[in-house]
């Protein structure tokens, strides 16, 4: 049994079937992750583009406290470009390396809802101390605290929701996954679109909305939420304690987080130089009107969504047809094999698109094609690993197994601060080339633990 497999009494009724053939709590639970990840993705969206084009150019960036700090011991010699990615690439990591320590705080201390609860408002405000340019990096730092204590702690209560042997859970996991989709599609779109064209403070400020909206929501879902395992100092007593295989599973998920960031390389790439690329070289004007250059954002998330949804139905239709009883679905690393695949092929389009280039504008042909093989990979990559964390953790560490594969993410975007900074000094289509190999790279990784390790891993779990 597994970290995020509950036992009987924690999961829902095998009959509670209110959402979608889900429980309740899952439409609970995928409506606030999208509310937490439409204020995210807001902000990511937002922020190279904010610091570009206006928060680093010299007549503001004096105003932000502590930079000039930052820029003497830490970001020597960046400024510009260089400089934003720098930022981003930290926040970005940092942002999915504190749900460790959030999956730390809920097991032994606060439970899973106090720690979400928590980190929403800390969330929230951090989006409102956007609204003034020398808070700045107190902003960021309330954001990165935010989500640590937030995200883990919401993804380990999806997998609550189901007994140890319920099939749905993989499902579920999709189904989150989609509500984060859509969060993703309407975030440039409402606070892209307010901060290029309105305000870069309107934009900040409405991701802080929805996180306050969907704070809301959570406290309202209590009654369909799987019961909280906080128990006082008098009751605690020992928690289950690792046995059996659970210290192997254990490694092979350490494992497995420096191959999912570099095969995530191109993905997070989206949010950073790629968006400064698009706003240089794309072309954006149509009919006398130019398009925000988030809206970049919002075609990768509607492709996303519609593939997430295509390959959901398309798994579903492949295990109900004949093709399914003569060649069966293929598990989670079969998938995630399968959506490397696609994740080379998108590297291959943005090469094309940067040495088909000549000396005009870049048409949308090829970056679309590359947001859509990039979506295909998507699909079959975060929820199905996400899924398979949560199939193979021990369930004496839940939240904080949870918290370890969003190492990954750190890793990744840690990565991208470095790499995207080389934009503007190394050739654009070796550029795409390193990241294209970057997938590559995850592709034999996952070959190679799906013939080693998955065979005594998932017989076990």
């Amino acid at each position: 049994m597994t970290a995020a497999e509950a036992t009987p009494e924690l999961a829902s009724p095998p009959h509670d079937r209110a959402f979608l053939g889900h429980p309740k709590g899952l439409g609970y639970l995928a409506f606030v992750e999208g509310c937490e990840r439409f204020s995210y993705y807001s902000m990511q969206t937002l922020l190279v583009l904010y610091m570009v084009k206006y928060l680093l150019l010299p007549e503001h960036i004096g105003g932000v406290a502590g930079l000039g700090w930052l820029r003497a011991h830490y970001y020597t010699g960046l400024e510009g470009q260089p400089l934003a990615s720098a930022i981003f690439g930290d926040y970005t990591a940092l942002v999915y390396l504190t749900p460790i320590l959030g999956g730390i705080v809920a097991d032994r201390w606060l439970g899973r809802r106090a720690t979400l609860v928590l980190g929403g408002l800390v969330m929230a405000l951090g989006h409102f101390l956007m609204a003034f340019e020398g808070t700045f990096l107190l902003a960021l730092l309330g954001l990165i605290v935010g989500v640590g204590l937030f995200k883990g702690n919401i993804a380990s209560q999806v997998g609550e929701l189901y007994s140890e042997n319920d099939i749905r859970r993989a499902m579920a996991f999709q189904i989150f996954y989609i509500a984060i989709n859509v969060s993703v599609i309407g975030a440039p779109l409402l606070s892209g679109t307010l901060g290029e064209k309105l305000g870069w403070h309107w934009g900040f400020g409405c991701a802080g909305v929805v996180m306050v909206i969907g704070l809301l929501a959570y406290l309202a879902a209590g009654p369909w939420l799987p019961p909280d395992d906080r128990r006082s100092k008098r009751d605690r007593g020992p928690r289950a304690a690792m046995a059996g295989n659970d210290w192997l599973r254990l490694a092979a998920l350490v494992l497995l987080v420096p191959i999912l960031a570099i095969s995530l390389l191109t993905n997070q790439e989206i949010f950073n130089a790629y968006l400064v690329w698009a706003d240089e070289h794309f072309q954006l004007s149509f009919l006398g009107w130019t398009l925000p250059t988030s809206w970049m954002i919002t075609i990768d998330a509607a492709v996303s969504f519609t593939m997430l949804v295509a390959v959901t139905a398309f798994w579903k239709w492949w295990g109900a047809s004949s093709l399914g009883s003569r060649w069966r679905e293929p598990d989670e690393l079969g998938k995630m094999i399968i959506g490397s695949l696609f994740a080379v092929g998108g590297g291959g389009c943005l090469v094309i698109a940067a040495a088909t280039q000549g000396g005009g504008k870049i048409g949308l042909f090829w970056p679309v094609m590359f947001h859509l093989l990039n979506s295909i990979a998507f699909s079959h990559i975060l929820p199905v690993s996400l899924a398979l964390f949560s199939r193979l953790a021990p369930r004496a560490l839940n939240a904080t197994v949870l918290g370890i594969y969003y190492l990954a993410f750190f890793a990744a975007n840690k990565i991208v601060g470095t790499v995207g900074g080389w934009y503007t000094t190394m050739p654009t289509t070796t550029f795409w080339l390193l990241h294209m190999a970057a997938a590559g790279v995850g592709l034999v990784a996952f070959t190679l633990f799906k013939l080693l390790l998955a065979p005594r891993l998932l017989r076990e779990a």
